[in-house]
């Protein structure tokens, strides 16, 4: 038998043990608990999800069955916390936050971007001397100002006229000074004129300055009340009151 060195046994027989290593790896699979670089990307479809031990979804990301994409976050009975999309029939990809009850207590306008949805915003009105007045020409009965939070602003107003009935204006001065009347009409003779105002707030943006008066004068020998019964502004019910969609309203110069 011819002689083999005894060092290429040895290199031989450590081949054979890194073979056997290598191949005994191949067979582990690593955990897959982690990822340590690179990116984790569901595109195309398909969710990302995170379940309590009962099946309540705590997280969730990725297309929606209505095919939006959004962001989910949930609490552990199963009701929504906050969500960013996840709209049907919208592609808005609005921010809300839920109650525990399932309302939506804060979430930005699904039409007008920009501005907050919900809550809905008081508008500062406070009565003035002239609350009631029997003058002729125009008094301010209530006046107030500050910033403009929702899309659209609303105010009913209730109109007591004595004898030869009265008018009514509703004013608003946005940033660049230019009055706008919102609204004007007569209030009729010994009887009470309720009157409802809705206004988008066209040229407008989130968080501008504004001042809100309401005029009121007699047409006769009696007396004018005016009482603000709500005004507050409110998120868009519709598409067509987004301010954006419409037409800018020409400035106007309330007339004394």
């Amino acid at each position: 038998m011819a002689a083999v060195p005894r060092d290429l046994l040895d290199r031989i027989a450590k081949l054979e043990r890194e073979v056997r290593t290598i191949r005994g790896r191949s067979q582990i699979r690593p955990a897959l608990d982690s990822v340590t670089a690179g990116d984790v990307v569901i595109g195309r479809g398909g969710q990302l999800k995170a379940e309590t031990p009962d099946g309540y979804r705590t997280f969730i990301v990725g297309e929606t069955p209505d095919g939006d994409w959004g962001v989910g976050i949930g609490r552990d009975d199963g009701t929504r916390a906050l969500t960013v999309g996840d709209e049907s029939g919208t592609d808005a990809q609005m921010i809300r936050i839920w109650s525990r009850d399932g309302h939506i207590i804060l979430m930005d306008d699904a039409h007008a971007p920009g501005f907050l949805g919900r809550p809905w915003m008081p508008v500062p009105l406070y009565p003035t001397s002239a609350q009631v007045t029997s003058s002729t020409g125009y008094l301010i009965g209530w006046r107030g100002a500050g910033p403009v939070h929702n899309a659209v602003a609303y105010l009913r107003l209730v109109t007591y006229a004595g004898a030869g009935g009265g008018q009514v204006r509703v004013v608003m001065t946005p940033p660049d000074g230019v009055e706008r009347i919102l609204a004007e009409y007569d209030a009729a003779a010994d009887t009470s004129t309720l009157r409802e105002v809705t206004y988008p707030l066209v040229g407008l943006e989130y968080l501008d300055y504004v001042t809100w008066r309401i005029d009121h004068r007699t047409r006769g020998a009696g007396t004018v009340e005016t009482t603000v019964l709500s005004a507050y502004t409110r998120n868009t019910f519709a598409a067509d009151e987004a301010p954006s969609a419409l037409a800018p309203a020409p400035p106007t110069s309330a007339a004394p």
